[in-house]
């Protein structure tokens, strides 16, 4: 009872705020790293073997067969299906009724014959690197203004996406004149699948990372005669992509995130957390950064504690989930 009190609320932020502080200061000690080294491993199955590798680009496209698919709607018509607890919603996973619909849209109208074609519409490659198929989309400028040079832009998708998610920016950024956009920049696209991920193959050995990835997609670009080159990254791509400027930032001319993590917060912002809600003006906060932000155990960390159940199963046991 004193917890859900305002009064024991106060105390508890007040804990934590103090708690995190302290956190703080005993790690803050540790300069953090700005160059990684280079992560050169062997992913495939078994011994590396001792001949080089095969670093032939082999033409890719995706193609399904009639017995793939009979064999998917079998499993749809399959499902068994529980009700859900009453007005449940989402808040104990996947509502059921929801669910439903989801397969009968997968089942009477989603046409994937239609899809295959749409994602075949880009060049795809394959290539072997450090021991696994690594696949990619590589799309060229059409035309080019005299004088002028493509740029290789690195795109990386996060999860759980793919490379399809560039589909719709890959003709504003390879041909921006024909879609009423300055030519100034044009680029040559690179859009990889993430190792497990798409079509590229997983890794079969332990300790894959973010770096690792980085490292995997370093190789492609030289492969692909890119020494220098951009880099975009999405999601947990902007992770990929920041390791790739920290192993190779005399290779990587520009860098461009679309998710952006605070990782070292000062006294300030810590402090913040703690008065905002009071103090506002003295944080500089906006009646809706108080609305957002406060309180902040419920908005903040029991929301956290709520909705990441599949990060925590992901991150321990994912191959229960797979």
């Amino acid at each position: 009872e004193f917890c859900s009190s305002p009064a024991g609320i106060m105390l508890l932020e007040v804990f934590l705020v103090l708690g995190t502080v302290t956190i703080y200061f005993l790690l803050s000690r540790k300069k953090e790293e700005t160059l990684l080294p280079l992560k050169e491993g062997w992913w495939g199955k078994g011994q590396k073997p001792s001949t080089e590798e095969d670093t032939t680009i082999r033409p890719f496209k995706v193609e399904t067969t009639e017995e793939e698919l009979s064999d998917l709607f079998r499993r749809l018509d399959q499902a068994r299906f529980t009700e859900p607890l009453e007005n449940s919603c989402f808040h104990y996973g996947t509502n059921s009724k929801y669910l439903r619909k989801v397969v009968s849209y997968w089942k009477n109208q989603f046409n994937w014959k239609k899809q295959v074609e749409v994602l075949n519409k880009y060049p795809q490659f394959k290539t072997k690197i450090q021991g696994i198929d690594v696949h990619f989309v590589h799309v060229k400028p059409p035309r080019l203004p005299e004088g002028q040079s493509a740029k290789p832009l690195l795109m990386v998708h996060g999860w759980p996406g793919s490379f399809y998610e560039f589909y719709k920016i890959i003709p504003l950024l390879t041909d921006p004149a024909s879609h009423g956009l300055s030519d100034e920049h044009i680029f040559e696209v690179i859009c990889p699948s993430i190792p497990g991920y798409g079509f590229s193959e997983a890794p079969h050995k332990k300790g894959f990372d973010s770096v690792s990835a980085a490292s995997v997609f370093y190789e492609l670009m030289l492969r692909l005669g890119f020494n220098e080159f951009y880099a975009q990254g999405g999601d947990c791509g902007w992770l990929i992509c920041t390791n790739l400027a920290q192993i190779a930032p005399s290779h990587v001319k520009g860098l461009h995130l679309n998710l952006a993590l605070v990782t070292n917060m000062g006294f300030i912002q810590l402090l913040s957390i703690l008065l905002g809600r009071y103090l506002p003006g003295l944080f500089g906060f906006q009646d809706e950064d108080v609305r957002r932000m406060f309180p902040f155990l419920k908005k903040g960390l029991y929301k956290i504690l709520l909705e990441s159940g599949y990060a925590h199963i992901q991150a321990t046991k994912p191959d229960t989930v797979g």
